[in-house]
């Protein structure tokens, strides 16, 4: 089956919709199967007290592209949650884009591995992280996100 192009479309605008997400100010480039990329435009609001970003944007960053690279790979409506996120602080950033992907590593049915890399415009590595998650229709399902956010009713996430 074939990834629907107009369920990436809004999937995407929800994302960047999302409460905590719109708060860090990312922007989705990339939403496909296994991959998901965004950038972010860092600022003071990013800043610890040195100037430099602060751990908690890395780790918020971090959770959320390793989250989000696995949409596409989900069934249809199948929703999951991070179990544990790991968070290697590399490098400081103090202004500029950054760049944050996440990457699918082994996908399973219930548990999967993730990992996210955090880089600034000269491609320097800010932080590294891996993440688990579980998958459960029951658990935060995307027609669950599309109420939340007034979206209405989703795409079909494939297509013949």
């Amino acid at each position: 089956m074939k990834l629907n192009p107009e369920y990436v479309k809004v999937a995407s605008k929800m994302i960047d919709e999302s409460p905590y997400l719109k708060l860090l100010g990312t922007t989705t480039e990339l939403l496909d199967a296994g991959h998901y990329r965004c950038r972010m435009e860092l600022d003071r609001k990013h800043t610890n007290m040195f100037g430099g970003i602060n751990g908690g944007v890395n780790a918020g960053l971090l959770d959320s592209v390793t989250y989000w690279c696995l949409l596409c790979c989900m069934p249809e409506d199948v929703g999951y949650t991070t179990i544990d996120l790991t968070v290697n602080d590399m490098h400081s950033a103090h202004s500029g884009i950054i760049y944050a992907e996440g990457e699918v590593i082994k996908h399973g049915r219930t548990i999967s591995l993730t990992e996210g890399r955090i880089t600034d415009e000269k491609g320097t590595l800010i932080a590294y992280g891996t993440s688990k998650l579980f998958a459960s229709p029951t658990i935060q399902p995307m027609s669950l996100a599309a109420e939340y956010l007034g979206i209405g009713a989703m795409p079909p996430k494939f297509i013949d």
